[in-house]
């Protein structure tokens, strides 16, 4: 994201941790058991990993901007109901825990000739929320007041950030320079100096843009439209081409519970847009899912009358969407020396448009662990099946190992696959000498005699080495013996017993093997295939990983 669209400036609308209301401070607790287990050093440790997902890849994108603007800002300050919990639920510890580390949830920004106004709303909640009758009203005052207060000034730090923001395209100083003069303290000079940064009620606004945790009151069954991904809209009555006013299905449900409310009080939402004034756009969190209103019952900007409010989805796929994602604003408000906008008559354009906005989804991941488990599944399926046939239909290549590989193999050839080829004649008195060491074999063998005569007849060779016929006395050979050279039956016949064949003959000339070896022979085929496969899969795997 930050390599290929490179945005200016990341807003981020609360909630960053899970349970950060819960994780106990080094002054406070959870009032929840279930939580008491995690403290101070749990927090840091999700504050550590927030910081490796977004702080540290934030400049892969540079550090400069390519708009003009006074370089890249990604501010995270803004907090939601499960970083300090909602209105008197709050444990002052949890929120200056916060504050410290992310900053002042109240602030205004300027950015792309737009004002953004962040106020802390899950704080503001406090305000004479339903049923704290019980809270303690100090207590509570102490939660909302610091917010009511910067809501009661906001207008006034509004004008100061433009007409700074208007100094600085214009190659001025942000601020107020004095001359460097000695002066006498209680010379009248002083007085005529400007004592603040504020130019006053009407002096030149950009558009105000909203931000909140909390999306604003609206009545209950407001549709969200087409993008909500959960509950998408509910088809509307046969004959009827417009979406439907009222959709219970599709829109966000009015009700709150333990630390949590979907939307603000009435009260608090109007007190809100009014006090920030001049507000165009609002973009909220809090639900997870999208959702688009616009508003009709606020006093919105006089550019675009009703106020337009996004609730934006979540960036992360465990917060019940398949497909998590962010939104992308691009801003466009040229202005003159003044601040004033170019192109637009005295009172303004009504509906002149300087904001749009895109929903950008991210990969859908539930689906891509679906199909790896299918994936998964198809293998082990083929797997088993080629294991299978090998063990108990005693398929040859290619579905089995090479019979090498096997322990106990020969390392050396018993045959040279070159050696002369045998007349018609010699091919026959070869098998018929081949049958009578055969038979003369198996006889000697239930003996168990240590010593052969010299004049047993050699085995067919097929091309191996023939011995000397003379006369000779064979000791008891050792291991894998010094005996005569054994005939290809008897070599297919060792090998068959050595993964656990029967002795016994089947049609085609096949033999069978026992239950025992044919089931050790199925989990070694098993396990060699899925090894194979495995490995394969780790480095194709870990060369993505590593290319990113």
């Amino acid at each position: 994201m930050q390599q290929t669209l490179h945005p200016d400036t990341a807003f981020f609308l609360g909630d960053l941790f899970d349970g950060g209301r819960e994780w106990a401070t080094y002054s406070s607790e959870s009032p929840e058991k279930r939580y008491k287990r995690y403290g101070e050093n749990f927090w840091l440790r999700e504050y550590g990993r927030f910081c490796r997902i977004f702080f540290d890849h934030w400049a892969d994108g540079g550090v400069s901007s390519n708009s003009g603007q006074r370089g890249r800002k990604i501010i995270a300050s803004l907090p939601g109901n499960h970083d300090l919990g909602l209105g008197v639920g709050i444990q002052p510890a949890v929120r200056d825990r916060f504050t410290a580390f992310f900053g002042e949830g109240n602030r205004v920004d300027i950015v792309g000739n737009h004002t953004f106004v962040s106020v802390d709303v899950v704080s503001l909640s406090a305000k004479n929320q339903p049923g704290s009758e019980h809270i303690d009203p100090e207590q509570s005052r102490k939660l909302w007041k610091p917010v009511d207060e910067f809501l009661n000034g906001v207008k006034a730090v509004k004008r100061r950030a433009v007409a700074a923001e208007i100094r600085y395209q214009n190659g001025g100083p942000e601020g107020i320079r004095h001359e460097h003069v000695v002066t006498d303290v209680n010379d009248p000079i002083i007085s005529t100096k400007p004592s603040t940064l504020d130019p006053g009620e009407g002096a030149p606004e950009f558009p105000t843009i909203l931000l909140t945790h909390v999306p604003l009151y609206r009545p209950d069954g407001t549709p969200c439209g087409p993008l909500r991904e959960h509950w998408p809209p509910s088809p509307p009555p046969k004959g009827q081409t417009t979406p439907l006013e009222h959709d219970e299905r599709n829109a966000i449900a009015v009700r709150q519970g333990y630390q949590y409310q979907n939307v603000l009080q009435p009260e608090i939402s109007k007190d809100l847009v009014e006090k920030v004034g001049n507000v165009g756009y609002v973009f909220s969190g809090d639900d997870h899912d999208y959702c688009e209103v616009f508003h009709k019952g606020y006093t919105g900007s006089p550019l675009t009358g009703a106020i337009r409010e996004i609730t934006v989805k979540s960036v992360s796929w465990a917060m019940g969407v398949r497909k998590p994602g962010f939104l992308l604003l691009s801003l466009w408000n040229p202005v003159d020396a003044d601040g004033n906008p170019v192109g637009v008559g005295e009172g303004g354009e009504p509906g002149r448009k300087t904001v749009q906005t895109h929903l950008c989804l991210l990969p859908d991941q539930l689906a891509i662990f679906i199909r790896y488990a299918v994936l998964i599944g198809i293998t082990v399926s083929a797997l088993l099946v080629r294991a299978f046939l090998v063990a108990f239909f005693n398929f040859s290549e290619p579905f089995s190992q090479d019979p090498s590989s096997y322990p106990g193999s020969p390392l050396l050839p018993t045959a040279n696959p070159a050696g002369p080829l045998l007349s018609s004649a010699e091919h026959e008195k070869s098998e018929s000498r081949g049958r009578h060491y055969h038979q003369h074999y198996h006889s000697e063998a239930s003996s168990d005699s240590s010593t052969a005569s010299s004049n047993t007849s050699q085995p067919p060779s097929g091309g191996l080495s023939v011995r000397n016929q003379g006369p000779r006395t064979r000791g008891v050979s050792p291991g894998g013996g010094y005996g005569f050279p054994l005939s290809p039956l008897r070599v297919e016949e060792m090998e068959m017993e050595q993964e656990g064949f029967k002795g016994k003959a089947v049609g085609g000339g096949r033999r069978q093997r026992g239950v025992a070896g044919a089931g050790m022979l199925f989990l070694r085929e098993v396990g060699c295939g899925i090894w194979r496969v495995v490995w394969v899969v780790f480095l194709w795997y870990g060369w993505l990983v590593w290319n990113g």
